[in-house]
This record gives structure tokens, sequence and C-alpha cells, in this order.
């Protein structure tokens, strides 16, 4: 397979930063990084100006980082309330979604937001309490609170609801805890009668 050297001029996710010279596939270089404007091919002169094209980058990252960890101070002080249809269990009659998520935010906040960037592994499909994580770069995040409650109500309904559920779970354990306990004593009974039999006989 035809390889060829190319230098950078855009950061590339999964490939490498601005000014970097690597060597690819030649097809991936003539069909999709020198079409694009993320890459040249390595000649005498494209590496002279590596380090200048490298410098740029490290310039253009710092702002960028500097840029997102606003964004994050920002989003952090965020608490989003999603008014909803829901069933009686809690089940929601839909989802809330990162679209919907991220929209909430620009409404707020006046900027835009990549839904994409939003860690929500599957859409919200219950009533309650989330920690929502968004991803501005790789190393800069924002966590904040979203509350999903039926129509009508409020934070604070999120809240109880919330509350009432972690009694209700740590009222489970305890109770499971308790069974495993007498069935532990139980075992531990059948055991020392058996072997008081098996003395006797």
């Amino acid at each position: 397979m035809a390889r060829t050297k190319i230098l950078l001029i855009k950061d590339v996710p999964n490939l490498g930063q601005a000014g970097d010279v690597l060597t690819v596939a030649a097809g991936y270089a003539r069909n999709y990084l020198i079409p694009r404007g993320e890459a040249v091919l390595a000649t005498k002169g494209a590496r002279k100006q590596a380090e200048q094209i490298r410098e740029a980058a490290m310039r253009r990252r710092a702002k960028e980082r500097a840029d997102a960890e606003a964004q994050a101070q920002v989003i952090r002080q965020q608490q989003l309330l999603f008014q909803v249809k829901a069933g009686e269990k809690g089940r929601l009659y839909g989802s809330v979604t990162t679209g919907d998520i991220a929209e909430r935010l620009e409404e707020l906040l006046g900027f835009e937001i990549d839904r994409r960037k939003i860690q929500l592994a599957t859409p919200i499909r219950e009533l309650g309490l989330y920690r929502i994580t968004i991803r501005l770069m790789p190393e800069v995040e924002a966590t904040f609170p979203v509350a999903v409650v039926q129509e009508g109500e409020s934070w604070e309904d999120a809240e109880r609801r919330q509350q009432e559920a972690e009694e209700a779970a740590a009222e489970e354990a305890a109770a499971k805890a308790a069974a495993e306990m007498v069935a532990e004593a139980e075992a531990a009974a059948q055991e020392a009668q058996e072997e008081a039999e098996a003395e006797t006989a």
C-alpha cells in the first residue's frame, strides 16, 4: 500500500496536531486530508513552515481552551428543568435527548452548544434528577443538574421524588441485609444441630 508524508495544518482528531509531519496512506492524504485543507504534502518548503504552523496552532488551542473554560464555568451554574408528560410509574411519553438539553442551554446562555458533546448514553425516559456532563474539549468538562418532572411540577418536586426513591432503596437494602443475616444464622444453627446429632450417633 502506498504511503506518503504529509504536514498537518489543522488539528485532526485521532491523527495528530497542526505542525506534525506524519506518514499516512496515500489515498487518505489525497482523497480526504488535502481536499479538506487539513494537510499538505510534506515538501522541503512545507517542512520549513512546520514550526510556524505548530506555534500558531498552540496559540489557537490556548485561546480555544480559555474560551471553553469560561463556557464551562457558566454551564456549571445552570439548572435545567424539563416539564413533561409521564405515566403513573414515572415513565415519560417520549424522552429528553441531548438535542433537547443543548437547545435549552443555548436559550439560557446565548451561545451554541454541540449536542454531540453532551455525555448521555441514552435519552432520559424517566422522571428524576440527573447529573449531565458536557465535554467542551478533551480536557474541559462541565457538569450540571437536570430535573425531569411532570407538567406543573417544580425543582422541589424532583428533589422530593429523588429523596423518596433513595429512602426506599435504603430500606430495601436494609431488609435484604437483615434477611441474609437471618438465613446465615439459620444455616449456622442447622449445621450445629447436625454436628451435635453426628456426635451422639
